[in-house]
């Protein structure tokens, strides 16, 4: 149903699957089927989960996987009731984004070019692509090679669900897939049939996020800043603040992010409410007064 009806990304899919594979194994434990679990069973499987000590977050996925499996039993006519209906959701914090100031993606930019070779000139490309659109690494490394020959200024992405959007490219992003592009060619022809935009040997025939994210890390490093503080995701929140401390309004970067809900793109609007609590706090001439 995920798949078929929802268009569920393959990493959404395996996630449910992991979480309904953890809760089958707790049952099976106690010489139940997933299925036929009534509301007890499954309150023990959530108090076991906290004492191990599973993240809020965690346990609020586990918990979503499951209502939404017992959900579709009942409208299948699998099951007459359903039991999650009693079970509390824990309480989440909302953590705010973290994100890269302009002057540590310029750092990030310029270590990018100081590289020379034909990974630089990817690297370029990867991280301009990130900065300059907010795509998630998912959407990046699946682009199809199509995706960058059509108009220049734009690409044509496919994110959640399967559902399109146009994003608009700057100009640095421009250029750095125009460079890209003319570096791919220039490979023999044996080495150019990929579909991909960024093809590589890995299994999906193209680029993995995992190996996107060590690649940034690695420039990270020589750029001078912490690995540990950089990922594909944190560059699309730059983007997303960037875009916002310079007067875009939040529809238009909810568009761009291919965020369904406007609520998703509203923490962004509380990262900068935090960032201008801090500078009245420490540049605010009453803030130094003292009593």
């Amino acid at each position: 149903m995920l798949a078929a009806e929802r268009g569920a990304a393959r990493l959404t899919l395996a996630a449910y699957r992991n979480d309904l594979d953890a809760l089958a194994g707790f049952l099976a434990g106690r010489g139940l089927a997933v299925e036929a679990a009534d509301a007890a069973a499954l309150q023990a499987y959530v108090g076991d989960a906290a004492t191990r000590r599973l993240s809020p977050r965690t346990l609020a996925r586990r918990l979503s996987a499951m209502r939404q499996f017992y959900r579709f039993l009942v409208s299948d006519g699998a099951r007459a009731d359903d039991p999650t209906a009693a079970l509390d959701t824990p309480r989440l914090g909302r953590p705010l984004p973290k994100i890269l100031s302009e002057s540590e993606v310029a750092a990030l930019i310029a270590a990018a070019e100081a590289r020379d070779d034909d990974e630089g000139v990817r690297l370029r490309c990867l991280l301009e692509l990130l900065y300059a659109t907010g795509l998630r690494v998912s959407e990046l490394v699946c682009l199809p090679l199509a995706a960058a020959q059509r108009d220049p200024r734009v690409l044509l992405v496919r994110g959640k669900g399967g559902k399109e959007r146009i994003v608009p490219l700057s100009e640095p992003a421009r250029r750095a897939l125009a460079a890209y592009l003319a570096e791919r060619r220039r490979l023999p022809p044996r080495q150019r049939p990929s579909r991909w935009l960024f093809p590589s040997r890995s299994a999906e025939g193209h680029l993995t996020r995992q190996r996107c994210g060590q690649l940034l890390k690695e420039l990270a490093a020589a750029a001078g800043l912490d690995p540990a503080r950089l990922s594909p995701h944190v560059l699309r929140h730059a983007f997303a603040s960037h875009l916002l401390d310079h007067g875009a309004d939040l529809r238009s970067v909810q568009q761009m992010l291919g965020h369904a809900d406007i609520a998703t793109t509203q923490i962004y609007t509380h990262v900068q409410g935090e960032r201008l609590r801090r500078l009245v706090e420490t540049a605010h001439p009453l803030a130094r007064r003292k009593d």
